[in-house]
């Protein structure tokens, strides 16, 4: 890494509002359950807040959605020009979060360098999606951002940092507290610490240590270009915001192009390991098929991969199970492996693929009179860095951080129009 990849940045933070009501979960949470959206609107009534700077995906089939758009572009004027804003210059914002299980999730708030991200499937860029992305639903994010003169993150990105050598040492250089209430519709508790100056470059400092060359190789070994930064949350918002900058690129000469805010995308980096961060899986279901062959042929499927067993699956239905090793396959190939099954015996056998998160839910579902369930793995924290770096992003609907009301909330904003 020649130069550091996520950085201070300028950091909008509002003023003078009633902060519980400022902010709102991220867009793509509750997008089957129109009520909670519907309370947030009742709480928040006319007061300043986030939930008018974006677009619930739980509206998008709304039939006035292009002037809930066109009130988000208006929204985002008004308050810019208003004095809502207070910028914090070439910070980092130190936060920390208590989430349902009553544990605090620490981060950083800061920019990361969209020039140093690629999406593309066989990637070897420093920041990588953690899942495979779905190119048409991009277009959409990114016509919206382009028309846009602010941006609010709910995009979390992981670093691989056992040592704990970066974020946990950050704590103490926050400073100036900016905010500390607790969220609305159950979301925990959150507090923001201002770090800047030495501090920030401390945090730059340790970093640029951790993505050492010395450091990855002895991590990951040569063979491929590692992962540096792995998106754990928001796939699609980043890939959208990259989108976005190549087409704003285009048109500005090579000076301009290092200085343009639409460069980066502000991101909460957190710790892969830390003790907040549980992956659960998210398993396979496959609903209306004829179940009388599926435990043999998940068996002579499976049984092709062979030797030692790295990790190993359950396919079962109401008159039985038969476990399954995957061989020397990593979590995203056994991942990968086990949608190739379902979608091809749902399409010998007809049914429907649906990803269900809980053990027990699948369980009871997957006992049902024509029906079959896969019981995928349960991800090691540890095998992610290492998973992606040899295999590329995983497949869709590869595993869930925590429940829904643990996932970010809108409450930071940066501008990304000179």
């Amino acid at each position: 890494m020649e130069r550091n990849i996520f950085v201070p940045g300028d950091i909008l933070i509002p003023q003078n509002v009633d902060m519980h009501l400022w902010s709102v979960i991220a867009c793509d949470q509750f997008t089957s359950a129109p009520d909670y959206w519907e309370r947030v609107e009742k709480t928040v009534g006319n007061a300043p807040s986030t939930l008018r700077l974006m677009l619930p995906e739980a509206y998008l089939d709304r039939p006035d959605v292009d002037g809930l758009v066109a009130g988000i572009e208006k929204s985002m004027l008004e308050y810019s020009s208003s004095g809502l804003f207070r910028t914090l210059e070439n910070s980092y914002v130190f936060v920390e979060r208590t989430v349902s299980g009553g544990g605090v999730r620490r981060g950083l708030l800061g920019s990361l360098d969209l020039e140093c991200y690629d999406y593309s499937p066989d990637s070897a860029s420093p920041i990588r999606a953690t899942e495979g992305i779905v190119p048409e639903r991009l277009p959409p994010r990114a016509k919206v951002r382009s028309k846009a003169c602010l941006e609010l993150p709910h995009i979390v990105v992981f670093i691989d940092d056992p040592d704990m050598s970066v974020i946990a040492p950050a704590e103490s250089e926050a400073g100036e507290t900016l905010y500390d209430f607790e969220l609305m519709e159950g979301g925990g508790h959150i507090r923001g610490r201002r770090i800047s100056g030495a501090g920030a470059g401390r945090i730059e400092k340790a970093l640029a240590g951790l993505a050492s060359p010395e450091r990855l190789t002895e991590k990951y070994g040569a063979e491929k270009a590692p992962v540096i930064f792995a998106v754990g949350d928001g796939n699609h918002s980043l890939a959208a915001a990259k989108m976005n900058w190549e087409t704003v690129r285009e048109g500005l000469s090579e000076e301009q192009k290092k200085t343009h805010p639409a460069r980066w995308t502000m991101v909460e980096l957190v710790n892969l390991h830390d003790s907040t961060i549980i992956f659960e899986p998210i398993y396979r279901l496959i609903f209306n098929t004829d179940t009388k062959a599926y435990l043999s042929e998940a068996k002579e499927f499976f049984s092709r991969f062979g030797g030692r067993q790295r990790h190993t699956l359950t396919c079962f239905t109401g008159e039985g199970s038969v476990d399954c090793g995957t061989g020397e396959l990593t979590l995203g190939e056994c991942i990968a492996a086990c949608e190739e099954f379902a979608e091809r015996y749902a399409e010998k056998h007809g049914g429907r693929i649906d990803y269900i998160h809980g053990r027990e839910t699948v369980l009871e579902l997957g006992s049902r009179k024509d029906c079959a369930g896969i019981l995928m793995p349960i991800m090691d924290k540890k095998e992610l860095f290492p998973s992606i770096t040899r295999s590329g992003a995983l497949p869709k609907k590869s595993f869930s951080i925590g429940p829904a009301l643990d996932k970010r909330y809108y409450l930071e904003c940066r501008r990304i129009i000179p």
